[in-house]
């Protein structure tokens, strides 16, 4: 019995490192279309991104105030972005962040999209690469919602890629999402991907995918991904989510470091 669990073991730890290892299609079928390569150093380029503002908790109860063109939370500084929380009264709140997004600036409804970024550690710290609709108004979870790339820090090296609407979403327990371990992920850069057309979305890392949803044909409900969607980068502080397992008090600031944003469109 135990020499057979050990090959059923080892069989599905082989299926799951060839699930991984599948890679993303040919880098010789798309052109690049928008990016941004971080190479002024000073506030983030404002023909590129906007800001969200604001300390209302984002719907998760997080604790950071977001705020607009302020250096000491988005700034670019040797050939990076930088996205820095830092623990200190703003605007009735505890902490401050930044969160960028291309909304009304570049969106796109199919595509690559990649990130080469490093991430925050730390309890408390909640960085995201995402993607909203850019309806007008929004509805979430209906206009639908990717998610990247989502990392908090009480599971260090766990990094999460989901798609919410409004029949999958976290809100009613039926979200597709699915995880996987970047023990380096707060030291090295990482490539978080993301490839989407009418069919189907799949997310990886390093050119291998981990995650995909398919367009099961029944439904704005199931695919509201013909939407023109924006970008966004963020770095949250505690929530719903990020918050779970309490926020540390002695570690900021601490900031999530992306290298480049390039944007594909098929050939």
């Amino acid at each position: 019995m135990k020499t057979t669990i050990a090959k059923l073991s080892h069989a599905l730890v082989m299926t799951c490192l060839f699930l991984v290892a599948i890679p993303f299609a040919s880098r010789s079928q798309w052109k690049l279309a928008w990016s941004d390569e971080f190479n002024t150093s000073g506030l983030p380029d404002s023909s590129k991104w906007g800001y969200d503002i604001g300390g209302n908790g984002w719907g998760n109860n997080e604790l950071q105030y977001y705020t607009k063109a302020r250096k000491e939370n988005a700034r670019v500084e040797n050939g990076k972005l930088i996205i820095e929380a830092h623990r200190e009264p703003f605007e009735g709140k505890e902490y401050t962040s930044a969160r960028l997004v291309t909304r009304d600036i570049a969106t796109w409804s199919s595509g690559k999209i990649e990130v080469s970024a490093k991430l925050p550690s730390g309890l408390g710290t909640w960085p995201a690469i995402w993607m909203l609709a850019n309806t007008k108004p929004f509805n979430w979870p209906d206009d639908g919602e990717i998610d990247i790339m989502e990392h908090v820090g009480y599971d260090q090296g766990v990094v999460h890629a989901s798609v919410h609407t409004k029949k999958y979403n976290h809100i009613i327990g039926t979200q597709k999402t699915n995880k996987v371990s970047v023990p380096d992920c707060s030291t090295t850069f990482h490539r978080y991907q993301l490839e989407w057309n009418n069919d189907s979305i799949r997310i990886g890392i390093d050119d291998n995918y981990y995650y995909s949803f398919k367009n099961e044909k029944t439904g704005y409900d199931v695919w509201p991904f013909a939407n023109k969607c924006y970008l966004l980068l963020n770095l949250a502080v505690g929530g719903n989510w990020g918050g779970q397992k309490g926020v540390a008090t002695d570690i900021w600031p601490r900031r999530m470091e992306v290298d480049y944003v390039r944007v594909y469109q098929k050939k």
